[in-house]
């Protein structure tokens, strides 16, 4: 599995490949990034890339693209960025926790998310580790920030991101 990837993006079980082949066309020929990487990770229904380019302008790209044309993107489900990538271990994903969380207004509210897979850590584990020391509001249902932590087995991505920042392509289409 890459070590070093910068966005997680969701297929149907069974079309890796395809979704694969359609971000690196939708990535290199029509976002303009030089050589973007995506890879298969083992994990059905998951794919990882690392880009160039400005992964919170992707998402806003891709959504514009979305909006003209709903039939340009046809395998990918959801489009997460990734801003640090660790090894899976609680005390390291506290500190890069920290260490994004001071960006966190301090009128800003915040909401832990975990995506886990492949490990026998439970959720509350990772909610813990992450938040604890952020002094900020939590508001689980209209949060200004999201603190994702994406746990795929040995690695896990984080990111703090706006709700925004994540393209659900199936929810756009619909707007």
């Amino acid at each position: 599995m890459m070590d070093d990837f910068n966005l997680i993006i969701t297929t149907l079980r069974g079309t890796e490949r395809q979704a694969c082949s359609e971000m690196k066309y939708y990535l290199k020929d029509e976002l303009g990034d030089p050589e973007p990487i995506i890879k298969k990770t083992g994990i059905r229904g998951l794919i990882l890339a690392k880009i160039s380019l400005d992964v919170l302008e992707v998402i806003d790209k891709f959504r514009k693209m979305i909006h003209e044309n709903p039939y340009k993107l046809r395998y990918a489900l959801r489009v997460i960025p990734i801003q640090r990538v660790v090894v899976t271990d609680l005390d390291e994903i506290r500190r890069v926790s920290l260490e994004l969380a001071k960006s966190i207004g301090e009128d800003d509210s915040f909401r832990v998310t975990v995506e886990k897979r492949f490990t026998s850590l439970h959720s509350r584990d990772f909610i813990e580790a992450a938040a604890s020391g952020i002094n900020r509001t939590i508001n689980l249902s209209k949060p200004d920030n999201i603190l994702l932590i994406e746990v795929l087995g040995e690695l896990t991505g984080i990111s703090l991101l706006k709700p925004e920042d994540i393209l659900a392509v199936t929810k756009e289409k619909m707007l």
